[in-house]
């Protein structure tokens, strides 16, 4: 990175934590902080709740790994990544479900509710192993574009990001991480807009929108694992889910439907940039977007840099503060100890703190952010049935535990590589994934019934003697 490209990066770098901080909103009650209210105690608005759903699932990680498949696969590739973001709408009509039918304040009040404490207590741990990889996963993509890994560039970035982002975390919570998720979905937008301005021009839409085979082995394994892993994939982040408790139920829902359709056309669009790599012969190197910014010159690469910082940020902030909401608020209210009233903003900003130091710790061991979303997928394949089928049970533990830790099971044996190939569907990368995932689905969904089959035939005899 010469002179010009430094002063450049790092100008924006600094101007962006500065602007977020100075804008961003300062709660003054724990009702604010945690549930993102207003000073008056009004819950945030629909749009303003749209915007913040769309921006903070746009992760940096995200639409690098969507340009990545775009690169790999061609628009199939890009469409598979994409279809993550209709679980969105999935997970709003189902917690607009839950929160209808049994006025649920979270997903561990009501999983306490149905399947006991130690289910919500399973599920609180798979919630945080989530949070935390989202801290360093986020975090790298940033660092990434100042330098490679091993330089002082690259890790300095990283943490100067993780600073500003959490100091304006600390300020406000919830209400800042909204607040200034408005703000970057318009920074995002018009970033987006301009890196398209510079592709397009460059190729045939329609050969574009063409590259790419529709087979097994050409990315539609993906698209189908994709598509298998929606009904589990977005309960296990709290990041969406904590905005589907803060608003009135049907507005929730409509934010929901409208942010998950908004974000599946704008990954899918960004995926464009992969595409252009592959029609061009650019060597993506495993992050297509900076290889295709810096093969268009100076301004293409710090588009695609404000483009991942905002999305990177939007991101860092909801993490940081849905940590502290799961570990001050929701553990607590499940261990039976918490108090009428919410906890001290202090306490949350403690938890913040502790998090934002030991959440880069795998940045520097090097980790590799590719496998996030699809093996952290797979380990929660369990969720599915449990938030799928719930109506069939009013209280049934063994359900949960046989559905979810089935799934477990399945997704660290895949990521050890102790399955057999012989569960693989198709000859593609993706097909062992994709023949554990829907294995993995029947078995958890045999799971979850296999309780209720039992005690209804118990309870047969008894009816039939009783006659």
């Amino acid at each position: 990175m010469n002179i010009t490209e430094a002063t450049l990066f790092w100008g924006f770098l600094l101007a962006y934590g500065v602007i977020m901080y100075v804008l961003s909103p300062k709660s003054r009650n724990p009702e604010s902080f945690y549930k993102g209210t207003d000073d008056h105690g009004n819950p945030v608005g629909q749009w303003s709740l749209t915007a913040s759903i769309f921006i903070s699932w746009i992760f940096a990680k995200s639409v690098t790994n969507a340009a990545n498949l775009g690169a790999a696969y061609g628009v199939l590739g890009g469409l598979a990544y994409a279809s993550y973001w209709l679980s969105i709408p999935v997970a709003g009509y189902v917690i607009y479900r839950i929160r209808c039918q049994t006025g649920a304040r979270s997903l561990q009040e009501f999983l306490t509710s149905r399947f006991g404490r130690l289910a919500s207590l399973a599920f609180a741990a798979a919630i945080l192993i989530r949070l935390y990889n989202e801290i360093w996963s986020n975090t790298a993509v940033v660092g990434g574009y100042f330098g490679s890994p091993g330089q002082w560039q690259y890790y300095t970035a990283a943490m100067v990001f993780t600073a500003f982002t959490l100091a304006y975390s600390l300020k406000g919570g919830l209400r800042s991480s909204i607040f200034t998720d408005v703000i970057q979905t318009f920074v995002f937008v018009f970033f987006l807009g301009a890196v398209l301005f510079m592709i397009l021009p460059e190729n045939n839409a329609g050969v574009m929108l063409r590259e790419g085979d529709f087979r097994l082995d050409a990315g539609l394994d993906l698209l189908l694992v994709a598509l298998l892993q929606l009904f589990s994939y977005p309960f296990h982040d709290p990041v969406l889910t904590d905005r589907a408790f803060v608003n009135r139920e049907k507005t929730m829902l409509k934010s929901f439907v409208v942010a998950g359709l908004l974000g599946f056309v704008a990954v899918f669009i960004f995926s464009l940039v992969g595409v252009h790599a592959r029609l061009n012969g650019i060597d993506a190197m495993g992050n297509a977007p900076a290889a295709v910014g810096r093969s268009l010159g100076l301004a293409a690469l710090f588009f695609m840099s404000v483009v991942m910082m905002t999305s990177a940020g939007s991101t860092l902030d909801s993490t940081f503060t849905s940590l502290a909401k799961s570990l001050v608020v929701d553990l607590p209210r499940l261990a039976r100890r918490a108090a009428n009233r919410l906890p001290s903003m202090r306490v949350g900003a403690v938890v913040m703190v502790v998090f934002a130091l030991l959440g880069n710790l795998p940045m520097f061991a090097g980790t590799d952010i590719l496998a996030a979303t699809t093996i952290s997928g797979t380990m929660v394949m369990g969720l599915a049935p449990v938030f799928l089928f719930y109506g069939f049970t009013r209280w049934s533990p063994w359900s949960f535990h046989l559905s979810f830790w089935t799934g477990l099971a399945l997704g660290l044996a895949l990521a050890v590589g102790a399955i057999p190939a012989s569960w693989g569907i198709g000859d593609g990368k993706y097909g062992l994934l994709l023949g554990v995932n829907a294995w993995g689905f029947v078995l958890c969904t045999s799971g979850f019934f296999a309780p209720l089959l039992v005690a209804r035939w118990r309870r047969q005899p008894l009816a039939v003697s009783s006659s």
